[in-house]
């Protein structure tokens, strides 16, 4: 089985000074390597392929079979990482805390080990606004609240 670490370090050195984030990456037991990526301005297919290849050139198919899949992580997917929250204030996001509960707000800031979201209430027939501050390890998944028009 291909090793995870090494597939990591792999991504790490290439995207190192450029404005790439790893966001996650998963090994299978039939070796298929799903590597997540993104960038504050969106990653590009063509720096997918460039990562990939990467890999593939470090990697030895006849010593060792596998199935490589470079992509950015769905619009609908959790945030994993650190910069994920950052690419996202300013936009609308549910949090779901690690008792369960939902809360819909814009996402107002990260820093140190969490991030504060802007939370409206109706109360009658005014909107109250509240800020919520959160831990990171307080929450059990952040994703962007994604809006058809």
């Amino acid at each position: 089985m291909i090793n995870k670490e090494i597939v990591k370090e792999l991504v790490k050195n290439f995207i190192a000074g450029r404005d790439i984030f790893l966001v996650d990456t998963k090994v299978s037991t039939t070796n298929r390597i799903t590597i997540l990526v993104n960038k504050p301005s969106g990653i590009t297919i063509d720096e997918c392929v460039m990562i990939s290849r990467h890999i593939e050139s470090n990697l030895d198919r006849e010593k060792e079979d596998y199935e490589l899949n470079v992509s950015s992580p769905g619009l609908d997917m959790p945030f994993r990482v650190r910069e994920q929250y950052e690419m996202s204030i300013g936009r609308p996001v549910e949090v779901i805390d690690i008792e369960g509960k939902k809360t819909r707000g814009i996402l107002k800031n990260v820093q140190g080990e969490g991030f504060e979201i802007e939370s409206q209430k109706v109360n009658g027939k005014k909107k109250e606004s509240r800020e919520i501050s959160l831990n990171f390890d307080e929450v059990k998944s952040v994703k962007e609240i994604i809006k058809f028009k």
